[in-house]
């Protein structure tokens, strides 16, 4: 059963208060990926053309092949969700960074899952380990791996 969605969970995702790991993970087990000791692994629900490029779950935040076909990903008619439900306006001119601008994406493309599988987003649910906002936007939270 994947982690439930709510707007307070993508809203930790939008304000960085939460691991690129598990920003990963909350799409990863959407697209059928299983966790394997130690990298998650397509499984038999992945869909085909995410498996055959990605046998291991892509790290959608740090790699920019894995970010460009997440984007893509999102149908067109809810390219615009982001900013219909959350009322999403973007990260200002000294907020724009690679790791952020791919938590919109992985946000964007959540509520696009939950817009294809017609389920409401809700208000409340349970947030990932809630980290401080990082020093540095760069270079994220401890752990988190480098932006390429």
């Amino acid at each position: 059963m994947p982690w439930p969605l709510s707007r307070m969970l993508l809203l930790q995702i939008l304000e960085d208060r939460c691991s690129d790991r598990f920003v990963c993970e909350r799409i990863w087990e959407r697209l059928g990926y299983q966790p394997a000791e130690p990298h998650w692994c397509a499984g038999p629900d992945t869909p085909p053309d995410w498996a055959e490029a990605f046998p291991r779950a892509p790290e959608l935040i740090a790699e920019r092949p894995a970010s460009v076909r997440l984007t893509r990903s999102i149908p067109k008619e809810h390219k615009q969700l982001l900013k219909q439900q959350l009322s999403f306006a973007g990260y200002r001119i000294g907020e724009l960074y690679p790791r952020r601008t791919r938590r919109a994406t992985a946000v964007n493309w959540l509520l696009a899952w939950l817009a294809q599988q017609e389920e409401p987003l809700a208000e409340q649910g349970p947030l990932g380990p809630e980290l401080p906002t990082p020093v540095d936007p760069v270079e994220g939270h401890p752990g988190d791996l480098p932006v390429r």
